[in-house]
Formats: C-alpha cells, structure tokens, sequence
C-alpha cells in the first residue's frame, strides 16, 4: 500500500481550483510528507495535453482535471481510461447539469471567470484597503471598513485582513496594546462590523518566541513571558466587552477556518 501520491492537476485556466479541492481531500489521509501536487496551467491544445497525460502515465499519477473545453475535457477522459489512469473530472458534469437546466450551451471560454470585470476592480480595492489600514495606520480606515479585526498582537490579525481582501471585504485591523487607548473610531461604527481575535497563553508564547528569534531578539522578552501575555489577554477581553463585539478563538484554526467563521459572523 503506497502512502504517497502524485496528483497531476490540469486546467485550461489557472488551475486553483482542483488544488484546493486537491488539498481538502488529502488531509484527511496520512501520507508521507504532502502529496506531491503538480500543477499544469492554461492547456489550451490537445498536443500539449497529450504530453501531460503521458507524464502522468509514467508517474502513475491520479488525474484531476478542470477543463472547460470539452474537446480537451474527452480527450484527457479517454486517455485515462484507455491507460488505467484515475481521472477526476470536477467542471464536464456540473456543465452539462447546467445547460440541461437551462437550455443555455457553455460558452467553453477558460478565461471567462477572470475577465477583469467590477469583481475585480473591487478586490484589487480591498487588498490595498487592507494593506494601508493595517496595523491601525490610520484609524479612518476604521470607518470606511466592512470588517475590523482587534486583538492582541500574535492573533493572526494581518493575516487575516490579507486573506479577507481576498475575499473582496474592506478590513481595518487594530492592535489592542494595554499602553495605549483604543481609537475613538471603534465606537462609532457598528459592533456587528467588529470581531475580537484571541488566543491560548501557551501558543502566544510559542509564537512570539519565534518572532523574537526571528528579527534575533531575546525570546525571553517581556513580550513572550507570561505574566504579560496574560496582561494582554485580560485587556483585550475588557476592550472586547467594551466594544460589545463578538470573538472567535484564533488557536490551531487555519486561517481559512477563521475567515470563514468571521464572514458567518458579520453577515
């Protein structure tokens, strides 16, 4: 029994998909190291295409392809099972569920979803929006925010703000240190617009012991002990209690978790 696995990902566009799909599905397995994912972009050409699944065949690889082109999409199905090959085709029967539905045929465009359209526009906004009110730059940003995190420093704020850019929401973030009043903007919003993020005394100091190692500082810092670390949580709740916003626990979640559970809560 193998406990690795190579995956080759195919896709007429960029391919993400089928990776993050990829992803939540071998986490559920324990294998030896990742699994070794191998990502081929913007196959636009049966001769290319061919090539790849030939490279797969000699690797024996799983196949998972997003191939909106149905021509490509037959061909990689049929190389498959002409040669034994696992394939995984995640967009030909949504497609086809699609247009029976609607009586509408798929335009087979690879680049449509990509098309530089307001959705775009609008998140090119909210990843500058995050980076110039990260970190309380300007606490105006505060205002003009759909989301503002707060929290101690080590509670994935910036992380946080990046992803959600990502995800088209404007988000402020603010640091919550015991030395230094909150701005006056966090009371005239919206709690609902507002989450605290917090974490476990133990992990705040396995991490901000790193950080100091990182920029060669002493790791034990005030910064990483626990008598201040527990100062800081203490604030941070009193300011959390002040403010009337909701927290989410940040400890061994993924930041796709937490984002997603901060969007449940803002909505």
């Amino acid at each position: 029994m193998k406990d690795t696995v190579i995956i080759y990902v195919i896709s007429d566009a960029i391919g993400e998909t089928a990776q993050h799909l990829i992803r939540a599905s071998t986490a559920q397995f324990t294998l030896e190291g990742s699994a070794d994912i191998r990502r081929h972009a913007f196959v636009r050409d049966a001769e290319t295409l061919i090539e790849i699944l030939g490279e797969a065949k000699n690797a024996d690889a799983i196949i998972v392809q997003t191939l909106v082109q149905k021509k490509l999409a037959v061909i990689a199905s049929d190389y498959c099972t002409e040669h034994g090959l696992p394939c995984i085709d995640l967009v030909s029967n949504l497609t086809a569920a699609i247009e029976q539905k609607t009586g509408q045929k798929s335009k087979e465009d690879p680049g449509n979803m990509r098309r530089l359209d307001q959705h775009y526009f609008d998140r090119i906004a909210a990843i500058e929006f995050a980076v110039k009110y990260d970190d309380c730059k300007d606490p105006r940003g505060i205002l003009e925010a759909d989301i503002v995190l707060v929290g101690i420093s080590r509670t994935s704020k910036t992380p946080l703000s990046s992803y959600l850019a990502n995800q088209n929401y404007k988000v402020a973030n603010v640091p919550l240190v015991p030395e230094i009043p909150i701005p006056t903007e966090l009371t005239q919003i919206p709690r609902n617009r507002i989450i605290g993020l917090t974490n476990s005394p133990e992990k705040l100091a396995a991490i901000r012991k790193v950080r100091l190692k990182s920029i060669g500082l002493d790791e034990t810092s005030s910064y990483s002990s626990e008598n201040r670390i527990l100062e800081e949580l203490d604030y941070g709740y009193r300011i959390f209690k002040q403010l009337g916003c909701r927290v989410i626990e940040v400890e061994d979640k993924a930041i796709e978790e937490t984002a997603a559970l901060i969007i449940e809560k803002v909505k």
